[in-house]
């Protein structure tokens, strides 16, 4: 299972775009943006249902490096953009972020 994770988040950091010198300036913004797309009704919902508070989850962002919020939030960009990924869809890509978070 841990190896399962392991390369579930290997693909996942490989996939998601570069930071680059000109992004340092917006990460509080990018945490921002994260955190807010916490508090919509139907992902806070979910994180509850799998016995994660909306509180936790926040802490979890604020704890989050600048390179890893400004990671998730691209990956964001790419979902918003691309239009095809359910709200579920989403959630589990959320929800894996935090988990590697906590794993690694």
């Amino acid at each position: 299972m841990r190896t399962l994770l392991r390369t579930i988040a290997l693909a996942a950091m490989l996939a998601a775009p570069q930071a680059y010198a000109g992004m340092i300036g917006v990460e509080d913004t990018e945490r921002d943006r994260v955190k807010s797309m916490l508090e919509r009704p139907e992902l806070a919902t979910q994180l509850e249902k799998m016995g994660v508070s909306a509180a936790d989850a926040r802490a979890r962002v604020d704890a989050m490096t600048p390179e890893e919020v400004s990671q998730l939030a691209g990956r964001l960009d790419q979902l918003a953009a691309g239009g095809a990924l359910s709200n579920q869809d989403l959630l589990l890509i959320v929800i894996l972020l935090l988990v590697l978070i906590i794993i690694l």
